[in-house]
C-alpha cells in the first residue's frame, strides 16, 4: 500500500467549488492524489500534515468502539474529509477509502496561514456551517427508530425530488444509515410491494400512492 502523501503525477481537475472557495495561492498549492479501495488516507495518532478534499470516490472517518468495532463518524463522497483535523495536533480518527477515487491534498500550514484573510475565513466558516447542517440531519436520520423511516429520510434529504442516485452500493448505504445491510435489502423490498418505492440500477425513487 502506498504512502497517504505520495502525490500522484496525474492531470490535475479541480472542482469549481474549490476554485470557488480558495485563494489563488492555495490554489497553486493543490496536488492531485489517487486513492484505491482500502487505503488510508490518514492513520488516528499521526500528525495532520494535509487536508483532504475527495473528488470522486469515497472515504470514511472512522475510530474503534471501546469493544473493537468500528464506529464510522463520517462519509465523503464529494468535500473535505478532514477539517476538524485544522487545529488539532494529530487525527482522532482513521480515514479509510471506500471506493477507489481521486482526492486534493492541500498544506495545513498554507490554509492556517491563508485563513488570517477575513475574506476567505469567512467562506471558511460558511463552508463548515453548511457541513455542521448536513452532519445534523444524519443525526436525525440515526435517530429515527425503524429501518424505513431511515431509508425514506435518506431519499427526502439527500436526493432530488424523491430520487436518490445511487453513489455506492447497498452494503455503504446500510452502513450510513446504521442498519445491517440484510435488513436494508428487505426494506428495501418492502417499500416496493407496498408501492411506495421503485428501485433502479442506479436510483431509488419514492412513489406516491
Amino acid at each position: 500500500m502506498k504512502s497517504a502523501y505520495d502525490l500522484d503525477h496525474m492531470e490535475l481537475y479541480i472542482p469549481q467549488l474549490l476554485k470557488d472557495l480558495l485563494p489563488n495561492e492555495l490554489l497553486g498549492q493543490c496536488h492531485g492524489y489517487h486513492f484505491d479501495k482500502g487505503d488510508y488516507l490518514f492513520h488516528q495518532g499521526k500528525k495532520p500534515e494535509f487536508m483532504f478534499f475527495v473528488v470522486s470516490g469515497e472515504a470514511v472517518l472512522t475510530r474503534a468502539s471501546s469493544h473493537g468495532e468500528p464506529i464510522i463518524l463520517q462519509r465523503c463522497k464529494n468535500g473535505f474529509v478532514s477539517e476538524a483535523s485544522l487545529l488539532t495536533d494529530v487525527y482522532h480518527c482513521d480515514a479509510i477509502a471506500t471506493q477507489s477515487g481521486q482526492a486534493i491534498t492541500l498544506p495545513i500550514h498554507s490554509l492556517i496561514d491563508a485563513l488570517k484573510d477575513s475574506k476567505f475565513s469567512l467562506k471558511w466558516v460558511q463552508l463548515l456551517s453548511k457541513e455542521i447542517m448536513r452532519l445534523r440531519t444524519q443525526s436525525e436520520r440515526l435517530g429515527l427508530k425503524d429501518i424505513r423511516s431511515k431509508l425514506i429520510h435518506l431519499i427526502e434529504t439527500e436526493g432530488k425530488q424523491g430520487i436518490l442516485m445511487l453513489q455506492s452500493d447497498y452494503k455503504s448505504m446500510a452502513s450510513e444509515i446504521g442498519v445491517t445491510h440484510e435488513a436494508l435489502y428487505r426494506a428495501i423490498t418492502t417499500l416496493e410491494k407496498e408501492g411506495l418505492l421503485e428501485k433502479r440500477p442506479d436510483s431509488l425513487k419514492l412513489l406516491k400512492k
